[in-house]
């Protein structure tokens, strides 16, 4: 098994776009496949936009239901880049990021409908 700089999680192997379903698919050496829409990615950004620079700080990214990514870029052996089409690609989404991103998803999203709910706002269908 190829094991990222971390040393615990595995590496991935494959990551492609669809265009269409604006879905990036990721097989990672450990047999798993993640899939993640574009949205998902981009309103769990690991950018310090969306994260903040601490706790607390955290940005309730919004309207993001149409977003796609118009380019991936390998960053060294740990991390690529996403550029979206509404202009961002400020963060770094270092293979562990996005092995957890894909392990905890169904949680993470849960989550982030739950905060869209509570600031009165609506996800519109994309």
């Amino acid at each position: 098994m190829v094991i990222s700089n971390d040393g615990i999680t595995p590496q991935p192997l494959e990551i492609n776009y669809s265009r269409e379903s604006r879905r990036l698919r990721v097989s990672f050496a450990s047999g798993e496949i993640f899939e993640y829409s574009a949205e998902y990615l981009r309103v769990h950004s690991p950018s310090a936009e969306v994260r903040g620079h601490g706790p607390g700080q955290e940005v309730l990214q919004t309207g993001k239901e149409g977003v796609g990514i118009e380019a991936i870029e390998p960053v060294g052996h740990y991390a690529v880049r996403l550029r979206f089409d509404d202009g961002h690609a400020s963060g770094l989404y270092a293979f562990s990021e996005l092995y957890r991103l894909g392990r905890d998803q169904p949680a993470l999203w849960r989550d982030y409908l739950a905060r869209l709910e509570a600031a009165g706002v609506q996800r519109k269908a994309p």
